[in-house]
This record gives C-alpha cells, structure tokens and sequence, in this order.
C-alpha cells in the first residue's frame, strides 16, 4: 500500500518500483490524502472542479502502472493536520487491504540537501500520521473500536518504506524496465506537468540514484523490517520441528 499527500506523489516518489511490483502480479493499493485542489497559481481556477480532474489524472496514471486500487481521502489540498480522524481514515484502509508493505511520506523531510526546496506541510504531515498506523493505530485492538464494528480488525505491518530522494537510503531497486511507465504515469498528471520536460528529469534523478550499482535507474528507499525477528523465529522453529529426532544438527542458518 502506497500512502501519499497529493495526486502524483508518487508518480514522483516510486512509480517505478510500483510498476514493477504490478507487472510481477503484485497487488498494490494507492491512498491519496488530500484533493489536490491547491495545485494552480493560475487566477481564477475553481478549486472543485482542480479537484475532480486531479482525481481523474490520478486514475488515468494508476492505469498505467497497474494500480486497480485507489482511495482519495478527499483532505483539502494544503490543509491536512495530524488529527485522529486522519489516523483513523489511514486505519481503515490498511485495515481493509492489510499490506505486507507500507510506503508512506518521510515525516523527517523539512528540506532538500541543497537547501533548495522545502517539503510541503501535507507531505511531512501524512508521513507523521503513517508513523501512527503503524504503530500503534492498525496493529491494537484499543485503537478505535469504532473500525471493529465495521469489520476491520487490527492487521500488522511487517515492512515499511520510505521513499528517499536524497539522504542515506539502505534499499535501491532497479527500475530500468519500468522508467518508461513511470514517465507514462507522471505524465497523466499534465495539470501539473503542462510541457515541463521530465522526461529528462526523471531519467538524471533516476540515474544519479543508480550511480555506483548495477544497472541504470534507480529509486531508493530507507527500509524496516517491523516483524523481521518473529519471522526469523517462527522459521527457526519450524526447521527445528523438521529436523529428525535426536539429531545434534544446528537448524540451518535464517536468510
């Protein structure tokens, strides 16, 4: 499940990755918080109607990567707040699709490491109220009940990732066969776009993340593994219970 601020987020952050997940028969949800009705300076724009086609753009990109599944919270675009009725709307949905892996904002980016660039309010915030999904909104029982009426009972996350567009990330996946859906998808986005080259763009960013590996382009993430350890003791034990009896062999050694 990707959770992200405005439409195009993560055309921006990780459609590359997402793409190749789906062309892998990877199930993969989008969450987009806010309307994305701020998203023109132009006078005179009506925010509703900006919002109905950000929307539309949204759909028209996850249909070029394989996204069958998208929710917009509907937050107004550049007002988003860490409410508990923020944490309890991302609750619901981790709840329903019950991710292995949940990609969110990085609560900790104010800033760019040219100093160039501050991040906007809504992707800090949507990053923070992630932070609280997973621990400890989707995973406790206590945390609104109200979501046990409707049917939706607490679910773990094992992975969270967090998209890194500089930093230090610890995860790069190679997007070589899936940079040209990522340009495809942002491309959708063309309220936004208008006739920017991104091509160019997204290939030098992509690249410069590559810089160093094995292949072309890359996106890069800071990675956890939350339910690392359980996994790791549950196949211990399972090897145990698979060994013969009365053998002095050590369980083999957990990847």
């Amino acid at each position: 499940m990707v959770v992200f601020a405005h439409p195009d987020d993560a055309e921006f952050g990780m459609a590359g990755t997402a793409a190749k997940w789906t062309t892998r028969g990877v199930e993969v949800a989008y969450v987009c918080v806010t309307d994305g009705s701020a998203g023109s300076n132009e006078p005179g724009v009506d925010r509703e109607e900006l919002a109905r086609l950000r929307e539309a753009e949204q759909r028209a990109a996850c249909e070029v990567l394989g996204v069958r599944d998208v929710v917009f919270l509907g937050i107004r675009d550049g007002y988003v707040e860490l409410t508990l009725d923020l944490r309890r709307d991302l609750t619901r949905e981790v709840r329903r699709f019950r991710p292995d892996l949940l990609v969110a904002p990085d609560p900790l980016r104010f800033w760019d490491d040219r100093r160039m660039y501050i991040n906007h309010s809504d992707h800090r915030t949507v990053g923070q109220a992630c932070m609280a999904v997973v621990n400890p909104d989707s995973s406790t029982r206590p945390m609104f009940p109200e979501l046990l009426d409707e049917g939706f009972e607490p679910h773990e996350i094992p992975y969270l990732w967090i998209p890194m567009f500089s930093g230090d990330p610890d995860t790069f996946i190679d997007i070589s066969e899936t940079i040209d859906l990522k340009i495809q998808a942002l491309r959708c986005h063309q309220s936004q776009i208008h006739d920017w080259p991104v091509d160019e763009w997204i290939r030098d960013r992509a690249r410069e993340r590559a810089e160093g590996l094995e292949y072309e382009f890359a996106e890069s993430f800071k990675t956890f593994k939350l339910r690392e350890r359980e996994r790791e003791e549950r196949e211990r034990e399972e090897q145990a219970d698979e060994s013969p009896a009365g053998s002095d062999a050590e369980p083999a050694e957990v990847a």
